[in-house]
């Protein structure tokens, strides 16, 4: 498909720099079939849903991945930022370097704090591979878990382009761009649409009778990139490590068998799901999945969609789009843009129900 099909107009001004508090007062759009569209409460959820129906989360963690250093180049020094996006071995992670131009093989970068004796307050690395777009392959001098400490230590959260390129990282973006539920550390962003859930929130929909169920997708700095390609055919996905436990894939075919909805809290969340289908039933997974999902796609192991808003171009609108329609996403962004939703990681989110599972109760 044409990728301008998948394009719009978002005032600059809609962008979320900062979550509303509390997480679950965040605005809801329902997304019917046939254009119907209402204006909810993410608190409202659980009487949007039905008793037996399962909830399924990303548990991810976002890791301090965004680090600013200084480059020596024998007498010569840079200022350098750079985003660790996959971890290549106990030592090594590709990262995206900014200004990518200032770095070049066997160059020394010096992150945190020169000088300070604890290793937890400086980390040092060396470029070994310079890639296209800004990616570079860095070898640290620390590994394994003194590694994962130094970069908790020095590093920030890794906040969207769209986020960074107007405000500063801060200390409470610690809390803000990391769900409750936070438990198994590898991502470089968030699954955002689990930004929404208060221990309250939780607690009114087990009330209702939802199960909730918890899946692993460690998600990349690629899901923020707009498609480039003027055909979706020819985009590449980026490839993201999951895992579906054994335990899990079980509890939620035995949901679908009772008549209850896989209700997927995120786009990433239904990716892995998807992944993981085979033969009409969700099968334990453990690997890389680079699944790319058009309209035309049918969809095997997801009922109800719960998301945030997408930007233009973006693979994720092409999922929801998929999902529910092109039309019918167009119009239910064009109908957010116009109520003042807040689009984003940060923002507003949506619920969609399409036409097979649009029984209301």
């Amino acid at each position: 498909m044409r990728t301008d099909l998948f394009d719009f107009e978002l005032p600059q001004n809609r962008i979320a720099l900062h979550p509303v508090s509390p997480r679950d007062a965040a605005r809801l759009l329902l997304v019917w079939p046939e254009f119907r569209f209402e204006d909810r409460i993410v608190s409202e959820l659980p009487e949007l849903l039905r008793a037996g129906d399962a909830l399924v989360f990303n548990d991810t963690r976002v890791i301090s991945a965004a680090l600013e250093g200084v480059r020596t180049r024998g007498a010569l020094q840079a200022n350098v930022a750079v985003t660790l996006i996959e971890r290549v071995s106990s030592s090594r992670w590709r990262a995206l370097a900014r200004p990518a131009k200032r770095l070049k093989e066997d160059d020394r970068v010096s992150f945190g704090r020169p000088g300070n004796a604890c290793l937890t307050g400086v980390l040092d690395a060396t470029v070994t591979a310079k890639g296209d777009e800004g990616e570079c392959e860095l070898s640290f001098d620390l590994a394994g878990a003194d590694l994962d400490l130094a970069i908790a230590s020095v590093g920030e959260m890794p906040l969207p382009p769209y986020i960074a390129g107007r405000r500063h990282a801060e200390d409470i973006d610690r809390t803000d761009y990391q769900t409750i539920y936070a438990s198994h550390d590898g991502a470089v962003a968030a699954p955002t649409a689990g930004l929404h859930f208060t221990p309250q929130l939780m607690d009114a929909l087990d009330a209702r009778g939802v199960s909730r169920h918890f899946v692993t997708l460690h998600v990349g700095a690629g899901t923020f990139l707009p498609v480039k390609a003027d055909d979706t055919s020819r985009h590449r996905m980026h490839a993201e490590w999951g895992e579906v436990s054994s335990e899990t894939a079980a509890a939620l075919n035995a949901v679908r068998a009772g008549g209850g909805r896989i209700v997927a809290v995120g786009t990433t969340s239904l990716r892995l799901l998807e992944s993981a289908e085979r033969d009409g039933e969700i099968q334990p997974f453990h690997g890389n999945t680079d699944i790319f999902i058009t309209p035309g796609y049918c969809f095997r192991a997801v009922d109800v969609l719960m998301t945030n808003f997408h930007l233009p171009r973006s693979t994720l609108f092409m999922l929801v789009a998929a999902f529910c329609g092109l039309d019918v996403m167009k119009d239910a962004y064009a109908h957010a843009i116009n109520s003042g939703y807040r689009f984003y990681s940060y923002g507003d989110a949506c619920l969609l129900i399409p036409a097979n599972c649009a029984i209301e109760g």
